[in-house]
C-alpha cells in the first residue's frame, strides 16, 4: 500500500522519537517543560517526517487567532521600531495584534512559530534561511517577505521591495555625480558572522553600480566588512583609509555611516570637503549628528500598510498578492552637500 500521501500524525512523531504523544504535544505547543534530549528527538522527528500541526490545529479550531508575528534580525534598532509602530497601527485597524520577535535561526524556533497558530508572518531578515521560510509556507501560514535579499527562489509568499537595491545604486550615482571616485561601503557588523554578499540587495546595489560606472573592477575590495562590533568597524575604516584614497563613504545604515564619519573626522579629514558621507534609513541619528548625514529614506508607512493588507488578503481569500515596490527618497544634508548647494535646498 502506498502511504506517501497519508498525513503525518502526532502518533507517527511519537513513535519516531520514542516518546509519548503527550510529550509531542508539550513540545509542539511549548506549554510544558520537556527534557532537552527528548525535545530534540521530537523536533528531529518533526523535521524528518514533515509533520505540520498548524494546519490541523487551525482546522479544528475553525477560527483565526488575529495574531501576526514580525520576525527580524534585530529588535532594538530605530528602523525596526518605527516599522513595527507602523505595522501595529495598520494591523490594529484591521483587527489584528502584532508581535515583534528576534530571529533565532534554529529548527526549534521555526517549530515554535508553526505550532502557535499565528494567522500570518512578516519576515525582514538577512540571515533567516530559505529552508525555514519554506517550512512556514508548507504549514499553510501566510508569509510576507520584506525583501532585503534575493528571494527569487521562494514561491507561495507575498513580496515587498522596499527599494534597497535601487536606493543603494542611486546613492552611488549621487556620489559619483558629486565628483567622488574612491568610495567605500560600510557593511553590517555581527557577532554571529552574518555578513553581506551578492545575495544582499544593498551590497549588490553598491558593487553592481561601482562596476557599471567603471569605478572598480573588484568593488568587493571597497567594502568594510567582517567586523563583530562598532569598534571593529572604526578600526577597519582607519586601516583602509591610511593605505587607500577615500573621498566618499556609503553606510548600509545611518549608524554605520556615522561610525565611519567620526573616524575619518578624527583622522583630520573634513566632511564633506574631503570625504562625502551617505547613510540609509533616515534615522534620528542622521539628523542630529554633526554634520547631519545625507541619507535614503524608506517609505515605512506605505510598506507597513501594504504588508498588513497583503496578509489579510492571504488569510481571507487564500490568494497570493502580486509583489509591490516602494522607491526610496534621497534626503540631502551637510555630510555630502557644500554650503552653496545647501542654500539651494
Amino acid at each position: 500500500m502506498d502511504n506517501r500521501h497519508t498525513p503525518v500524525t502526532r502518533k507517527d512523531v511519537a513513535l519516531e522519537a520514542g516518546v509519548s504523544e503527550t510529550i509531542v504535544s508539550y513540545v509542539m505547543n511549548n506549554n510544558r517543560y520537556v527534557d532537552k534530549e527528548k525535545r530534540e528527538r521530537v523536533l528531529e522527528a518533526v523535521s524528518r517526517l514533515g509533520y505540520r500541526p498548524n494546519s490541523i490545529a487551525r482546522a479544528l479550531k475553525g477560527k483565526k487567532t488575529n495574531h501576526i508575528i514580525f520576525i527580524t534580525d534585530q529588535i532594538i534598532t530605530e528602523h525596526f521600531s518605527l516599522l513595527l509602530n507602523e505595522l501595529e497601527k495598520s494591523a490594529y485597524d484591521l483587527g489584528y495584534i502584532i508581535s515583534l520577535c528576534g530571529n533565532r535561526n534554529t529548527q526549534q524556533f521555526v517549530s515554535d512559530i508553526i505550532s502557535r497558530c499565528y494567522d500570518g508572518v512578516i519576515i525582514s531578515s538577512i540571515s533567516f534561511p530559505d529552508k525555514y521560510i519554506r517550512q512556514i509556507i508548507d504549514a499553510d501560514i501566510p508569509v510576507v517577505l520584506l525583501a532585503n535579499r534575493d528571494y527569487h527562489e521562494i514561491e507561495g509568499v507575498a513580496k515587498i521591495d522596499s527599494g534597497l537595491y535601487e536606493g543603494t545604486k542611486e546613492s552611488v550615482r549621487y556620489l559619483f555625480h558629486a565628483g567622488c571616485r574612491n568610495m567605500i561601503y560600510i557593511d553590517r557588523f555581527s557577532r554571529n558572522g552574518h555578513f553581506s554578499d551578492g545575495n544582499d540587495l544593498r551590497y549588490r546595489g553598491f558593487t553592481e553600480e561601482m562596476k557599471l560606472l567603471g569605478l572598480s573592477s573588484a568593488p568587493e575590495r571597497n567594502v568594510i566588512t567582517g567586523c563583530c562590533d562598532r569598534e571593529g568597524i572604526a578600526r577597519k575604516v582607519e586601516q583602509y583609509i591610511r593605505t587607500n584614497p577615500v573621498d566618499a563613504i556609503l553606510g548600509r545604515n545611518d549608524e554605520l555611516a556615522c561610525i565611519a564619519m567620526q573616524k575619518v573626522q578624527g583622522l583630520g579629514f573634513r566632511i564633506p570637503q574631503d570625504v562625502k558621507v551617505v547613510g540609509f534609513d533616515n534615522s534620528t541619528l542622521s539628523q542630529f549628528c554633526t554634520p547631519a548625514i545625507t541619507t535614503m529614506e524608506i517609505q515605512r508607512p506605505a510598506i507597513a500598510k501594504a504588508a498588513i493588507e497583503m496578509l489579510q488578503n492571504m488569510i481571507e481569500h487564500h490568494t497570493i498578492p502580486p509583489a509591490v515596490t516602494f522607491p526610496t527618497c534621497l534626503i540631502e544634508r551637510e555630510s555630502s552637500a557644500s554650503a552653496k548647494e545647501l542654500l539651494k535646498l
